[in-house]
């Protein structure tokens, strides 16, 4: 199946249509192109596949002049009407940054990478509370988790309240 996906690179916009956005920021500049087709829907014999696509991306960083090149495939559920490669675009790019956003609160607020445990299902324990104590903080009207941290840190009471689902 990759060998399919992977002919979505040949340019031909009819068949494969494509999208392609360029960002710079936080010191380097991102170049995506992603390339789709429902072609492989009725090939693969996948529930609820309905796309397949390709994502081609180009980083040059300023600083270092480090090129990355990096091509990712996927595919989805959702049906071309809903979802044309602008849309698949902007999904994949908001995913990773909330995917990315949760695990730098989790890693560097939280500091769940420091946790050492020889337990085979603290991990995802851990991984749960931490997701609902973002989730409540978040919920209670705090836009910066280190804050609220403190707050709740100093106010063990407000804590409580807060899981309790009391008003503080």
């Amino acid at each position: 199946m990759r060998q399919d996906i992977q002919q979505l690179s040949q340019p031909n916009a009819e068949r494969f249509p494509y999208r392609a956005a360029t960002n710079k920021s936080l010191g380097r500049l991102e170049e995506r192109r992603l390339t789709t087709s429902g072609l492989l829907r009725d090939y693969v014999g996948w529930p609820y596949l309905e796309q397949v696509f390709q994502l081609e991306l180009h980083v040059v960083h300023f600083k270092t002049g480090q090129v990355q090149n990096e091509v990712v495939h996927g595919i989805t559920s959702l049906q071309a009407n809903e979802a044309d490669p602008e849309r698949l675009l902007k999904i994949n790019r908001d995913h990773w940054g909330i995917e990315n956003g949760l695990h730098y609160r989790r890693d560097k607020t939280l500091r769940e990478d420091a946790t050492r445990t020889s337990h085979p299902t603290f991990g995802a324990a851990t991984a749960i509370l931490n997701n609902l104590v973002i989730g409540l903080t978040f919920l209670h009207g705090w836009h910066n988790l280190p804050q609220a941290r403190r707050h709740y840190n100093a106010r063990l009471q407000d804590a409580l309240n807060v899981v309790l689902r009391r008003p503080t």
